[in-house]
């Protein structure tokens, strides 16, 4: 597990429109992820009326509500899902595919999808990154934020 994460930066969310898919399979992570989320977009100053939240059924989904939310030109997306290994290969099957997926929606929106899908091996690993001590959701806001200032910059021609 990585602790390593770049030292943030300062943006202001108050002009920023943000959609958020997430997924409701292994809810019992998710939702406080979304929390997290949703909690540090509103901290940098995001509007409740500018956010934007699809909930769909798992994972696999979270492409097709990401592609929907895009159309309605928010300065980004995030993508929010928890995947836990069982017995099968369908962990990798759909962190795969919907890690693919999510960034052939960036890149045919032209608009930053931030990958906020958690793969763990199991439950004490989801537990530590959407309950415990590694607040991954904040990070998945603040990727969002600097991409979303990132995306205003270049379009204005300052980036």
């Amino acid at each position: 597990m990585s602790l390593l994460a770049p030292a943030s930066l300062a943006v202001s969310g108050a002009a920023l429109r943000v959609g958020i898919a997430a997924a409701r399979y292994n809810d019992r992570f998710v939702e406080p992820l979304l929390a997290q989320v949703v909690s540090a977009l509103r901290a940098a100053g995001v509007r409740e009326k500018a956010l934007t939240v699809l909930r769909v059924p798992g994972s696999n989904e979270l492409p097709t509500a990401a592609q929907w939310l895009a159309a309605g030109r928010p300065h980004v997306v995030i993508a929010l899902g928890v995947i836990i290994r069982g017995d099968t290969i369908h962990y990798e099957l759909i962190s795969y595919a919907s890690a693919h997926a999510l960034q052939r929606v960036a890149l045919d929106a032209r608009l930053p999808v931030i990958n906020g899908v958690i793969a763990v091996e199991n439950e004490k690993q989801a537990e530590d990154r959407c309950l415990g001590r590694i607040n991954r959701g904040a990070e998945f806001a603040r990727a969002a934020l600097e991409m979303a200032e990132l995306g205003r910059r270049r379009k204005k021609g300052r980036a």
